[in-house]
């Protein structure tokens, strides 16, 4: 029986500009709102305690050293999931496999986020809850942008065919509260055609 040789995978690296199309809203989870749930499993009575809408915004906000930033693997999932758009011909599976996404640290070292190109603002929101209603502060990014750190491999991927995921991605299922696969139109973003595609050696 003759050796198989089995070759490295030929991969490229590339940083793809982003610019958002409608607001990106936020909502990281905060320590208190883990708390509250740590608590309500373990049968503990949470103590009422008064609302603070400037330190609900705060902690809406995921942050690196250098700034702000978004979950990178919500972008993977916006990639995978445009999968969708293209019929039973594109599987989510192997898109999964075959994409890799990279980010930097949050500043309390959690997740691997992707730097924003912005300034947050607050915003006040009427959201149900349970028979009720309640108000949520969280921060809202109305014009922002990008770079995108993705890594795919060449054998299986076309450089246009991730291009085309993730301007369907940005289109279709967009990224944080309210997006389009969740009934929303916000976090939607498309290819920022007037900066030049990087590619990492």
């Amino acid at each position: 029986m003759a050796d198989t040789e089995i070759r490295s995978l030929e991969v490229e690296r590339i940083l793809i500009p982003i610019v958002g199309l409608a607001p990106l809203i936020v909502h990281a989870w905060s320590e208190k709102a883990k708390r509250q749930m740590l608590d309500a499993q373990q049968g503990r009575k949470n103590v009422k305690e008064h609302r603070d809408p400037k330190a609900d915004y705060e902690s809406s906000l995921y942050r690196t050293k250098d700034g702000y930033g978004f979950p990178t693997l919500a972008f993977k999932a916006a990639t995978v999931g445009s999968a969708r758009f293209y019929g039973k011909a594109v599987r989510m599976t192997e898109i999964r496999q075959f994409l890799f996404f990279r980010g930097v640290p949050s500043i309390d070292g959690t997740q691997i986020l992707t730097p924003l190109v912005g300034e947050p603002r607050m915003r006040e929101d009427m959201v149900r809850v349970g028979m009720g209603t309640d108000l949520r502060y969280r921060g809202e990014f109305v014009e922002w942008s990008a770079r995108l750190d993705v890594t795919y491999v060449k054998s299986a991927l076309s450089r246009d065919s991730v291009l085309s995921l993730i301007e369907a991605a940005g289109l279709g299922v967009g990224v944080g509260e309210w997006r389009p696969e969740k009934n929303g139109q916000n976090g939607t973003y498309a290819i920022d055609s007037t900066t030049e595609i990087e590619v990492v050696k």
